[in-house]
């Protein structure tokens, strides 16, 4: 049961990565630029087909100029 937990978990911060984006005007491949990290990268984390790690997600967060704690705050997303 804990799997089906952590895949919800990791859905909701992939679904925030991508509404952040998008709440900047930003595509994906200007959040490629931004962040660092591969356009191919930056697509498969918004679809939720892999698990970003904590480098990655420290990218995105710097990209966004945001906290780290702010990208990995789910508290508001709903799947």
């Amino acid at each position: 049961m804990k799997t089906n937990k952590m895949s919800s978990i990791t859905k909701k911060v992939c679904l925030k990565i991508k509404l952040e984006r998008m709440k900047r005007n930003l595509s994906q491949e200007e959040l490629s630029f931004l962040s660092g990290l591969s356009k191919n990268a930056i697509g498969k984390i918004e679809r939720a087909e892999v698990s970003p790690t904590i480098e990655s997600l420290e990218k995105i967060a710097n990209a966004f100029n945001m906290d780290f704690a702010q990208l990995i705050d789910i508290s508001k997303v709903e799947l």
